[in-house]
């Protein structure tokens, strides 16, 4: 007499096109980077001159973005064919990567609590190395120029930074109409005008201080995040724990999809 054993176990559909779900959203934000990346350089002609990406000493925004688009569009890939196909090596190569990130960004959070100083002082030293290219690069520009206007503040530790760039230094060599001056995203804006006037930062620092605060911000931005940030805690722990949660969400669909494909192959080799 034979005897055959029958096997229940299946692939749960659910999870697995919960799964191809999850992971379409992230394939398709990594595309929508990754062109806004690659057309931001062809603006720049970066792509016709691949030197261009090293003659910048400063951030250019665009190289994060790509990054960040690269990231998602390899890890939506991976998460959406793994789930079609049922491909172990593609799913567990999507969690781990989650995990790895997710566990680095829990580092750093830890890091940058326990040595504030240390984190203060690479800041002051990054913000500083952007000022130095701020005329390089017209998304550093902009970038530079939102972080000011928004928390209302000028340089890293205050407008006198700007002697890092030498279209703002106060040198006698210099020549530049800007000599001694600060970009215009560091003048109070006045509510009458409807234009923005980019000169408004031209020779203010020949002045005394006293007649600063009138004109120019006269606060770091360095100070300005420092004092944004308790403000905003909760906004921010509640971003961190959003992006948490969707990274665990993510692991626990894909390991949940591992276990029954695994299960069913157990089942299968009876």
């Amino acid at each position: 007499m034979h005897y055959y054993r029958y096997s229940n176990v299946e692939v749960s559909c659910w999870y697995k096109y919960l799964l191809f779900s999850y992971n379409i959203v992230f394939w398709l934000a990594g595309v929508a980077f990754l062109a806004a990346g690659l057309w931001a350089w062809s603006e720049k002609g970066v792509l016709s001159d691949l030197t261009k990406v090293t003659g910048l000493h400063g951030l250019d925004p665009v190289v994060l973005v790509l990054v960040v688009g690269i990231v998602m569009f390899t890890l939506g890939f991976a998460g959406c064919v793994g789930a079609l196909r049922e491909n172990i090596c593609l799913l567990k190569f999507f969690c781990g990567t989650i995990m790895i990130i997710f566990v680095l960004e829990l580092a750093v959070a830890v890091l940058a609590f326990l040595f504030q100083d240390w984190v203060r002082d690479r800041v002051k030293e990054f913000f500083e190395n952007n000022i130095k290219s701020y005329r390089d690069d017209i998304d550093l520009q902009n970038l530079i120029d939102s972080l000011q206007k928004i928390n209302h503040c000028c340089g890293a530790q205050g407008p006198d930074d700007w002697d890092f760039n030498i279209y703002f230094n106060c040198s006698s060599e210099s020549k530049s109409r800007e000599k001694c001056g600060v970009p215009f995203s560091c003048c109070i804006p006045d509510p009458a005008q409807k234009v923005v006037n980019t000169q408004c930062g031209y020779d203010i620092r020949k002045k005394s201080k006293s007649q600063w605060d009138d004109q120019i911000f006269v606060k770091g931005c360095i100070v300005a995040l420092e004092a944004w940030l308790p403000r905003n805690i909760y906004i921010v722990a509640g971003v961190f724990i959003a992006i948490s949660l969707l990274q665990i969400f993510g692991i626990f669909l894909a390991r949940t999809l591992i276990s029954d494909i695994e299960a069913v192959k157990a089942g299968n080799a009876f």
